[in-house]
């Protein structure tokens, strides 16, 4: 077995970085702890010495986006100084613009009925770190009067199955005139949910903000 570096972040960062483009072209279920070690070019006992299985190096690529995702989020939120009333609908946008990867959407090797459990734990993931993100612009959009939702809590319970349901509708690749239909339909009840003005809340579909 190779000797492990002195940073074991930096073997870490290797490892996730050579296994993130081959589950892209192969699948998640189709590459091997091998194939990884190979591209890098080590014994596969280096992979197996930072990971006991291939699904913990999974999960530790979905935690690395989630929280460069979260990162991105704030620095952006609280350095570009985004207007109150366009911080919502700010979140929402860049959430959707970070499906999407190269030519193709993010961890979309991972949406089919062997890796469902995945997916599942993703959007639990997701959700627990964007609420309290979300939940403070509403309640920051109540405070200058641009949203008028006496319960908060309440609204991030009825908003975050919305914004799930528009993601499914992208993975799922339905056609174009019922993916428009579907967001037209969530901004909606978003503003429904916010008490925002009517047509206040816009989500484009892979779009810059």
């Amino acid at each position: 077995m190779a000797r492990p570096p002195q940073d074991p972040q930096v073997r870490i960062t290797e490892i996730l970085n050579a296994a993130e483009p081959l589950f892209y072209s192969k699948g998640y279920h189709e590459t091997a702890i091998s194939d990884i070690a190979q591209k890098m070019g080590v014994a596969y006992g280096v992979v197996y010495y930072y990971f006991k299985s291939k699904e913990e190096l999974l999960e530790a690529l979905i935690n690395r986006e989630l929280s460069d995702f979260i990162a991105k989020i704030r620095m952006k939120i609280y350095a570009e100084h985004i207007p109150v009333r366009n911080k919502f609908q700010f979140l929402i946008q860049t959430l959707f613009q970070s499906l999407y990867r190269d030519e193709g959407l993010l961890f979309e090797f991972l949406h089919n009925d062997r890796s469902i459990h995945f997916i599942d734990k993703l959007s639990r993931q997701g959700n627990k770190l964007l609420s309290p993100i979300l939940l403070e612009a509403i309640e920051e959009g109540n405070r200058n009067h641009y949203f008028n939702a006496p319960h908060p809590q309440v609204v991030m319970n009825i908003v975050l199955p919305i914004l799930d349901s528009l993601i499914e509708g992208i993975y799922e690749k339905i056609p174009a005139e019922q993916l428009h239909y579907q967001f037209k339909l969530a901004e909606e009840l978003i503003e429904i949910a916010l008490g925002a003005e009517k047509d206040s809340i816009h989500i484009a579909i892979k779009k810059e903000f």
